[in-house]
């Protein structure tokens, strides 16, 4: 079989310690440069092309690129003998060791030939969306625009220029993973250069660079049911980034974050408020409102004698339950309010009213102070 005597990531110009980004540059540079469709009836263009392809095929995936680093060029070898489509001695023993291996860990080798890599769907993505606390209670419809791999109209998704079709590879001769020996066993792995499909494309569509798909905004509609919270997650099948040459799309996860309200704190479909009442409705009781989240108001009914941190529950006024019925709770904190600014008449109200004290208005203060008595004889 014949080897790619260069180092692939000298064909790329780049450092062995390269990010990906910067090995996605370089490869976007040398490809625009050595296009065939830019070097026409340059066969010498063409084979560097084709080289550079190979060299990303390998660099820009995680698993590919640590096989190379370790064992070079022989990682991608198939069979024992270097030989063509055929098997060596005992080859057939090997591949049997890693159908066990592909059966057991499920690929975990880098088998599974070209059906299965040809499928390989694309990424899923996600996108992060803040709404109010209104908009969670009544649901939202909304559009956004997002930057995501798009099957190429120019090749419809191919990767081949219009009119071109694609050949076998002559790296795995179409059977889409390569073997390399590792001590006793023959690890299988994905074809490098054909990327698990078998094949290759002979002359790469010149808009998505063999691709099959480009980078564009695309708009989408979002539904927003009610009773969403903070780290729901909205699924939008096949709007994620769209598979290399042909295959599925992956899909788009909107993930949601509620603002904080200013007057409400939730808790599932619990809401909750800090109402402040006077000293004389908390004495008397009376009835306060409250806006509810639909718009209306709620009564709510303040008892005789009510005390700062009571909590008072409005059945039905909480948040809706999502993809349910009904609503959750309203829960109100009461927090009794010492006037600071009283006028000459309500003072002399007080002064009659305190002088008309026996204790028994505020068992509480009553009890306490009989408590210290009895602790200090005073």
């Amino acid at each position: 079989m014949a080897q790619t005597a260069s180092d692939y990531y000298d064909t790329l110009g780049v450092a062995r310690d390269a990010d990906g980004p910067a090995i996605k540059g370089a490869y976007r540079k040398l490809a625009m440069k050595y296009h065939p469709d830019k070097n026409p009836d340059d066969t010498s263009a063409e084979a560097k092309f084709k080289q550079i392809n190979e060299a990303y095929d390998c660099l820009k995936d995680p698993q590919k690129r640590a096989a190379y680093d370790r064992f070079g060029h022989e990682a991608f070898q198939q069979g024992m003998n270097g030989g063509g489509g055929g098997r060596g001695p005992g080859a057939g023993d090997f591949a049997d060791i890693g159908d066990i291996f592909e059966t057991i860990f499920g690929g975990a080798f880098g088998g599974g030939g070209a059906a299965r890599q040809q499928n390989r769907r694309g990424a899923d993505l996600r996108y992060d969306m803040q709404i109010t606390l209104e908009e969670a209670f009544h649901g939202k419809s909304t559009e956004i625009e997002i930057e995501v791999s798009q099957s190429c109209d120019t090749c419809d998704g191919s990767g081949a220029t219009p009119g071109t079709g694609e050949r076998t590879c002559n790296l795995c001769h179409g059977r889409g993973t390569v073997r390399a020996k590792q001590g006793l066993f023959v690890v299988e792995r994905s074809c490098p250069t054909c990327s698990g499909r078998g094949v290759v494309i002979e002359n790469p569509c010149a808009v998505c660079r063999g691709e099959g798909r480009v980078d564009r905004p695309q708009a989408l509609e979002v539904e927003i049911p009610p009773g969403v919270d903070t780290g729901t997650r909205i699924r939008l099948a096949n709007k994620g980034e769209a598979g290399a040459r042909g295959a599925p799309p992956g899909d788009l996860y909107i993930f949601i974050h509620v603002a904080q309200h200013n007057l409400f704190e939730r808790e599932g479909t619990t809401l909750a408020a800090r109402i402040p009442v006077s000293f004389t409705t908390a004495a008397l009781g009376g009835t306060v409102e409250f806006p509810d989240m639909d718009g209306s108001t709620n009564k709510i009914e303040i008892p005789v004698g009510i005390q700062s941190g009571k909590q008072l529950r409005v059945r039905g006024a909480g948040m809706p339950v999502l993809q349910g019925r009904g609503r959750g709770d309203l829960v109100v904190e009461i927090a009794v309010e010492t006037p600071t600014k009283l006028s000459r008449k309500q003072k002399e109200i007080l002064e009659q009213f305190r002088e008309t004290e026996t204790g028994d208005e505020c068992p509480e203060s009553k009890g306490f102070f009989s408590k210290l008595k009895d602790a200090f004889g005073t």
